[in-house]
């Protein structure tokens, strides 16, 4: 049955991470015009180029562009998360946010790959998904049937994903966020879908993807996504978690029938996961979390 009235309300960044963004809680303090206070720590945007990475002690040297406003163009060691280290690929660049804490340490934070060539991938990308959704307008939602759409995002290890990528696979494909708090949600979905990887394994299917695609992308880094698979000890060899542009992730979001808000900090939101064929045509799905694993791998082609 056609799902109608589908609507997908955008969320704002509950944080400014650029001076002159809107929306900066009461109290917070700008110093200079790329600086930016929150909860007593100070923010600047820096771009650069990764030199190494070690991510046994979770560092990445960085050949970085003048962060204006704290200091000069310069190459060094920065600490960064388990998951942003073990994504981070010498000789690409990345933009992301360095953390400077109350005693003056600096850390680096909310990194995203910055080369030019998977930017420009990703970018177009979500504007072909976007005119896609547009043209389809209330038709966007995908019945089962139909094809998914095509789109471009970034996986766990911050590497250019496309949708090109499954043709010839079983896909199953949900929308989770890494900081989702009820457990009835994401993490019993999360829990579900590793739960048919292994069934799937077992059966011996041997073209089957999992796919869980980001609802919060202005926190779900890769380096977060890598994380939030490692603490769970996901086996991601056929285990994609993926993020990108928020716009591309709300045309997914109006196309796969999800319905996300934000609302005092809280991401309140629907649950759906789809199995797609080899042909990327939908062939089953399941709405809310009470759906059994085992009922998507016995409509899995052995």
């Amino acid at each position: 049955m056609r799902t109608n009235a589908v609507r997908h309300f955008a969320a704002c960044a509950a944080l400014c991470l650029f001076a002159g963004a809107l929306g900066c809680r009461k109290g917070d303090s700008v110093s200079t015009i790329n600086e930016v206070s929150v909860n007593g720590e100070r923010r600047f945007p820096l771009s650069g180029k990764v030199i190494s990475a070690d991510p046994a002690r979770k560092v990445i040297v960085v050949s970085h562009d003048e962060v204006v406003g704290y200091m000069p163009a310069m190459t060094m060691d920065f600490p960064v998360s388990a998951g942003d280290a073990a994504a981070a690929t010498p000789g690409e660049r990345i933009r992301a946010q360095l953390v400077v804490s109350r005693d003056n340490t600096v850390r680096l934070e909310d990194i995203w790959p910055d080369d030019k060539a998977s930017v420009d991938n990703v970018g177009a990308g979500a504007r072909m998904l976007h005119q896609d959704t547009f043209e389809k307008g209330k038709g966007a939602f995908r019945e089962i049937g139909e094809a998914v759409p095509d789109f471009v995002l970034y996986d766990q290890n911050a590497r250019v994903v496309g949708s090109s990528r499954f043709r010839g696979k079983q896909v199953m494909v949900n929308f989770i966020y890494s900081r989702c708090p009820v457990a009835n949600m994401c993490p019993l979905s999360t829990t579900k879908m590793v739960e048919t990887q292994k069934l799937a394994r077992e059966a011996g299917i041997p073209n089957a993807e999992f796919v869980s695609i980001t609802l919060d992308p202005k926190y779900d880094t890769p380096g977060v996504l890598h994380d939030y698979a490692a603490d769970r000890h996901i086996d991601t060899s056929n285990f994609s978690f993926l993020t990108g542009p928020d716009a591309a992730i709300q045309d997914l979001l109006a196309q796969f029938g999800v319905i996300a808000e934000f609302k005092d900090g809280i991401l309140n939101h629907t649950l759906a996961t789809v199995l797609v064929d080899e042909k990327g045509v939908i062939r089953w799905r399941a709405d809310g979390s009470a759906w059994e694993p085992r009922e998507f791998v016995e409509r899995m082609h052995r």
